[in-house]
């Protein structure tokens, strides 16, 4: 008989993401439990971070597929019950607002090192596995996916170029209805605080301001118009405008206008970050509303050889809902 496992999590509340942010100011690498450090190597299978459809076809047994998909609440879609009638076969489901800090208001922030483990382990896969993350949309909510992974250091994971879109398109297998899937033990893993940033760091950072040489830029990925505050935010209460010294990089500019669902080839991006005075040896933070779409930025430019790269997790959600952030445009 299949069934679909569902994921449990158990938070540790000493040991939440922003807790080790704190805490680990002189190191990007933080250890939990017996983990074992796991940034010194990539995949054997394939070095890239994008995996293209036929690649994956013909590596099909050699990879867990994780479909990555989240919808924001105004769509009225349920990712889940899209993934119970097609997805990629063998597929794992990583709901960002299940696997999660359960603790915070704000949506789907990090879970801990603790409870990353135990969901993935229940969904199936090990610290070794190579996973492929993909999303419905093409790329949207698979980089934040595929970003988690990397911030918890494991090595094999990538992102499928194109997605289910480009997949279904191609008329490629799929399956739906209910899935067995038999746990595994994940061993509990090394934080990257490097990939990730909170507040204060924020904070500190616009009182730095650009004359400093510890000066990150910082990218937002909303439109535009939320940007520049001629939008009301999504998100009830929450004023739009933007970080003082922040770029307006809105997500869907590094995407292929003509496939809808592959990243720009690396010339154009390249040009397009050059437009936007964004120099790719520097250090850059990128930002959003939530988290989601910042990390299609951070692919964007990771895509294109930037390698001093962080999200800041609370994104605009919690930067603007605190009293007293500098907000330049507010609406």
């Amino acid at each position: 008989m299949q069934f679909i496992r569902s994921v449990h999590t158990i938070f540790v509340k000493n040991t939440s993401v922003n807790s080790i942010l704190k805490s680990s100011h002189k190191s990007s690498l933080v250890r939990f439990g017996f983990g074992r450090a796991m940034f010194s190597s990539t995949s054997s299978i394939n070095n890239s971070s994008i995996v293209t459809t036929e690649w994956v076809t013909q590596n099909y047994d050699s990879i867990i597929p994780v479909d990555g998909s989240w919808h924001m609440p105004n769509t009225n879609r349920n990712a889940y019950e899209e993934y119970f009638k097609t997805r990629l076969k063998n597929a794992r489901f990583f709901g960002i607002d299940e696997i999660k800090d359960k603790t915070t208001d704000l949506p789907h922030m990090l879970p801990t090192p603790k409870d990353f483990a135990e969901a993935v382990g229940n969904l199936g896969i090990s610290e070794k596995d190579h996973v492929v993350v993909y999303d419905s949309i093409g790329i949207f909510s698979s980089t934040r996916v595929y970003w988690t992974f990397k911030v918890f250091g494991h090595e094999r994971v990538s992102l499928l170029e194109g997605g289910l879109p480009k997949w279904l398109k191609e008329g490629r297998p799929v399956e739906s209805g209910p899935i067995d899937i038999v746990p595994k033990s994940y061993e509990i893993p090394t934080l990257n605080t490097a990939l990730v940033r909170n507040y204060n760091d924020i904070r500190k950072n616009i009182d730095r301001g650009e004359v400093s040489p510890d000066f990150e830029q910082v990218l937002d990925a909303r439109p535009e118009a939320r940007f520049t505050g001629d939008e009301t935010e999504p998100r009830p209460g929450l004023p739009s405008g933007h970080m003082p010294y922040s770029i307006s990089v809105p997500f869907n500019s590094v995407i292929d206008p003509n496939t809808k669902n592959t990243f720009l080839n690396d010339d154009e991006l390249k040009k397009l970050f050059k437009s936007k005075n964004i120099d790719l040896e520097k250090p850059i933070v990128l930002s959003c509303g939530s988290g989601v779409t910042a990390t299609m930025l951070y692919t964007a430019l990771e895509k294109v050889g930037a390698k001093k790269l962080a999200v800041y997790d609370g994104s605009w959600t919690e930067y603007a809902g605190k009293e007293g952030s500098p907000i330049v445009g507010r609406k």
